[in-house]
């Protein structure tokens, strides 16, 4: 794995664009997206804004492909689990509120918050394509970005201040999750008043 790590930390840029790929199709891969471009920011200070650039293309490259196979291989799923009252009900559940669920653990690297089962959620239910992968670029960006400017700052202190802000995070993760809900359920409370106008 040590071998394997250095080897794509020895291929700047394309190894960080190769291995968010990889993960985000849903390959298991070792030490993730995160933890190799932190380690290049520290390594390549000077690559580290587009090591970041470079990790968000890639992982929505990927998430393309875990996408298609999970709304193609999800059909049977949606039709054996959704078909009753409270699958129905999550159905229309994640249509209104699911891509919360992927925006968050997209923005921020909580191990709790599973990025993938949201992701699968959002193929098998058929989430619209434009509309999970303007939510993904939304988070992947910032997150990529913001570590790159972690690692080109703190260098190899930048794991212990993540380890050290975790509560933190999960503070922010909770209170963009709150915001996020309380914006859709206004512009639902909303919708039907513009709908009468016209």
């Amino acid at each position: 794995m040590r071998h394997l790590r250095d080897v794509l930390v020895s291929w700047g840029p394309l190894g960080i664009l190769l291995l968010a790929a990889v993960e985000s199709a849903g390959i298991p891969n070792p030490g993730g997206t995160d933890a190799l471009l932190l380690l290049l920011a520290i390594a390549r200070p000077q690559d580290a804004m587009l090591c970041a650039l470079l990790a968000a293309i890639g992982s929505l490259i990927g998430s393309a492909i875990f996408y298609e196979i999970t709304r193609k291989g999800g059909e049977k799923f949606l039709a054996k689990y959704t078909t009753g009252s409270s699958g129905q009900r999550f159905r229309e559940w994640f249509g209104r509120y699911g891509l919360i669920t992927v925006f968050i653990p997209a923005l921020l690297p909580i191990p709790i918050m599973p990025f993938k089962v949201f992701a699968a959620c959002a193929g098998v239910m058929c989430v619209p394509r434009y509309r999970f992968f303007l939510v993904l670029a939304a988070a992947r960006f910032p997150r990529y970005l913001a570590l790159a400017y972690l690692g080109q700052q703190l260098g190899e202190n930048s794991s212990a201040w993540l380890k050290g802000h975790v509560w933190h995070l999960l503070a922010l993760a909770a209170a963009i999750g709150l915001a996020l809900y309380g914006l859709v359920r206004w512009v639902d409370a909303r919708r039907p008043a513009v709908v009468s106008e016209g």
